[in-house]
């Protein structure tokens, strides 16, 4: 059944990695797209937090991931969609204006949540769930196409236990979303 979408895992076992000891995520209060404080920490209330760290001008792995995540929103039964989040920080803060955020997502899905700030802010909370943002430029801003492409996983304690690579599709997505719920 792999050529029709499904892989050789497994039921129950993960296709994401998981990370022993889990992440602990950065405090820091970037910005919604509304202009309001939001952080990893203290906004996440839902059961399991899916960050993806990227741009919207991004010609592939981006777009990509952010549309098997959105797919995998679909495949989930209500109960589990009320329990997960999607957070998109972008990479590109000066082009990816709160505008363009919003706007970008609501092509996805209206209830993804578009995260932006200083670009060194972003650095470090990325760095503190082992998001690379690339080499630091000489005008103070970092090469946004270097950045890392990982999902991570965000729980109720604030761990960041799990990550996804970018070739993982909305199928995978969808079910470990329902499995790290049913375990939590």
């Amino acid at each position: 059944m792999a050529g029709c979408g499904g892989d050789d895992t497994p039921p129950g076992e993960l296709h994401g990695t998981v990370v022993d000891p889990p992440f602990d995520v950065a405090p820091d209060a970037l910005a919604d797209v509304d202009g309001a404080p939001y952080s990893l920490v203290d906004d996440t209330d839902k059961r399991l937090t899916l960050v993806f760290f990227g741009y919207t001008n991004c010609p592939d792995i981006c777009p990509t991931v952010m549309k098997n995540l959105a797919s995998a929103m679909t495949r989930l039964d209500d109960a589990d969609r009320d329990d997960v989040d999607v957070v998109f920080v972008t990479t590109d803060p000066e082009r990816d204006t709160p505008e363009v955020l919003r706007t970008y997502l609501d092509h996805l899905d209206p209830t993804f949540i578009g995260v932006t700030g200083p670009i060194d802010e972003i650095a470090a909370v990325g760095k503190s769930i082992a998001v690379g943002m690339g080499e630091e430029l000489p005008t103070g801003g970092y090469d946004v196409d270097a950045h890392t492409t990982q999902v991570t996983g965000i729980d109720v304690d604030d761990q960041a236990p799990i990550y996804w690579s970018a070739t993982t599709s909305s199928a995978q997505f969808a079910e470990d979303i329902h499995t790290l719920l049913g375990s939590s």
